[in-house]
């Protein structure tokens, strides 16, 4: 049995007593070792080992209510103010529910053991056990419309675009109520991170947007420019000799947009490339489904998203987000300093230009050589 050996290489399970003083990274690194409880202490390890390098460019999907649930104030901000976050594809919703705390309005700890017609009945709104008013939605239903009346939103954008300007409405909306950056997109307005939706009509921000629309606002999402945005992010990151980084909570759309990059790059655009470095993801979705929200990063591979030669570097924890996130973020915040803020926001349209620049040189160089 030669293999025995390798086999039984890996340490002894023999872990220490939980205490009163065992912290976190003693938690992850001790206590965490088998099944689920294991990927999330290698996706803790991978996060903070190797996609916090200074060299990476680390995206992030959201998909379900997370910011209902407040990760926005306790992890994803956080993230974004060490500079552990550079850009964001999230759904529309978690954007809108976002907002409810820059304004000042609140969403309360509730139960789902209630009658849902006794809360209809008393304006409630329930999402599983989280309650809030529904002049929530009201109040913030007028803020996106009172602010995208404004000239600066008078013309085609992309959602990054959007979501920085709309950002800094809700910072100063902050300030003006003493209450500290409570919205991720105030964060991410603030640090230069850029945040895309890849379903802009899929949330109340979109039915606002079209409700203006009809009183003849010239607002437009440019979901052609937000394609070509994110995927020059991830070939600015990889062509200066760095390494792209996907970190994603739940799957659905935003999880595809963030993996699309280097399909769009390698199959669409025909420019030479591998894949992600480092792929991070918690989801509860199951792989045998055939759905994206549950697909592993090995056949991840087979779409050119993910770089056959760093499959070590990728780990899919099966768990719940609301627990993985802040243990993730609370690890990192232990055990890595803040890294500089890369600012992409601010570095869109050099990134674009050269995208499209190379493109345009490849694209000769095909044609030269008689290449569709």
């Amino acid at each position: 049995m030669p293999d025995k050996e390798r086999y039984l290489a890996g340490r002894a399970i023999d872990p220490p007593p939980i205490t009163g003083s065992t912290t976190v990274v003693e938690l992850v690194d001790n206590a965490f070792l088998a099944y689920n409880a294991a990927r999330l202490r290698e996706a803790c390890h991978l996060f903070a080992e190797k996609m916090l390098e200074d060299d990476v460019t680390v995206g992030m999907s959201l998909t379900g209510a997370l910011t209902p649930a407040g990760l926005g104030m306790s992890a994803i901000i956080p993230l974004i103010e060490h500079g552990f976050i550079d850009w964001i594809v999230s759904t529309g919703a978690n954007l809108y529910h976002d907002t409810h705390f820059g304004l000042g309005l609140t969403m309360h700890v509730g139960t789902p053991a209630v009658s849902d017609v006794d809360l209809f009945q008393h304006g409630v709104v329930r999402i599983y056990d989280i309650f809030f008013d529904y002049e929530v939605l009201i109040s913030t239903d007028k803020f996106f419309r009172r602010v995208i009346m404004a000239d600066e939103f008078q013309r085609e954008m992309s959602t990054a675009e959007f979501h920085y300007r709309i950002g800094r409405y809700i910072h100063e909306r902050e300030k003006a109520l003493g209450l500290g950056t409570k919205s991720l997109l105030s964060a991410a307005y603030q640090y230069g991170v850029p945040v895309y939706t890849s379903s802009p009509g899929d949330s109340s921000i979109g039915l606002n947007v079209a409700e203006q629309a009809l009183e003849g606002s010239r607002l437009r999402f440019d979901v052609s420019r937000d394609v070509n945005e994110t995927t020059a992010i991830v070939w600015h990151a990889k062509r200066d000799g760095g390494k792209s980084a996907v970190f994603m909570l739940g799957g659905g759309s935003p999880k595809n947009f963030v993996l699309q990059t280097e399909p769009q790059i390698q199959e669409v655009l025909g420019m030479p490339e591998k894949g992600h470095d480092y792929y991070l993801q918690i989801t509860d979705a199951r792989p045998d489904t055939g759905g994206l929200s549950g697909a592993s990063p090995s056949e991840a591979i087979t779409w050119k998203k993910v770089d056959p030669d760093r499959l070590p570097d990728a780990v899919t924890c099966y768990l719940d987000s609301t627990v993985g996130l802040p243990i993730i973020t609370a690890y990192a915040l232990a055990k890595r300093r803040p890294r500089p803020h890369k600012r992409l926001y601010d570095r869109r349209e050099e990134m674009y230009e050269n995208l499209k620049s190379e493109y345009l040189k490849f694209l000769k160089i095909r044609q030269a050589q008689g290449e569709p």
